[in-house]
């Protein structure tokens, strides 16, 4: 009996998707999807989707964020700047940026604005949260890629960005994606030109959310932090690796 796990990034398109049958390691599939409701129910189903964005909204933040930013952050050196602070849930629902930053100004301590880049993610956030309960945390995880290839690096930060001024950074993403072939995936899987709307750091992204996915089926994976809460609608907040 097959065992399909899956990695999942946001990208222009939508949901960038790498699934892996861990019965079958060198069996793998790359599938977009334009909304996250989709891939729930896409045939065969991933026992553990694990997904490059937060799950589970603070009413209020602190310094750093939640307690999953702040947790990880330490671990990535150089890295950590990619682990944005999650504002309140009442400014991720808040669609004006201006309206927004307001808002954080008002529910977080220090009072703090909204960059633009976590900004564009607010829909992404919301899709996720209007479909999740707590009866469906035993299969959707939250995961971060830099996280995750700390993981898989033997809990090293990676020496090379995967961008640089914005623009993708060939040597880090071929550090990240010689990585990936370590661990089983095979490189013209790869290297293959992403879907419509995806970059390659999406699909590289994907990929290592997907062993971080089977090591979550395994009991391998851990939360960040060990001690997690859970927001208003009881929504577990943690990052696993």
């Amino acid at each position: 009996m097959d065992l399909w796990v899956a990695g999942v990034d946001g990208c222009k398109a939508g949901w960038i998707a790498v699934f892996r049958n861990l019965k079958d390691p060198a069996a793998t599939r790359l599938h977009v999807f334009a909304e996250f409701p989709d891939l729930l129910k896409f045939d065969p189903p991933a026992q553990v989707i694990a997904v490059d964005m937060p799950i589970g909204l603070p009413e209020r933040v602190g310094a750093g964020g939640r307690a999953p930013e702040k947790s990880v952050r330490p671990l990535l050196g150089q890295r950590q700047s990619s682990v944005f602070s999650v504002p309140s849930r009442a400014a991720v629902y808040t669609e004006d940026y201006r309206d927004a930053c307001e808002i954080s100004l008002k529910t977080s301590e220090p009072p703090r604005k909204i960059s633009k880049q976590a900004f564009y993610l607010f829909p992404k956030i919301r899709e996720i949260d209007a479909v999740m309960h707590p009866d469906m945390e035993s299969r959707v995880f939250e995961v971060h890629p830099e996280l995750a290839f700390w993981r898989l690096n033997g809990e090293a930060e990676m020496s090379l960005p995967k961008k640089i001024k914005g623009r993708a950074n060939a040597p880090g993403l071929n550090q990240r994606r010689d990585l990936l072939v370590s661990y089983g995936f095979d490189q013209a899987f790869l290297d293959q030109k992403p879907p419509r709307g995806a970059g390659r750091d999406d699909l590289l992204d994907a990929a290592a959310n997907s062993l971080i996915a089977g090591r979550i089926q395994f009991g391998e994976a851990e939360p960040f932090p060990k001690s997690f809460t859970r927001d208003v609608r009881g929504l577990r907040i943690a990052i696993w690796a």
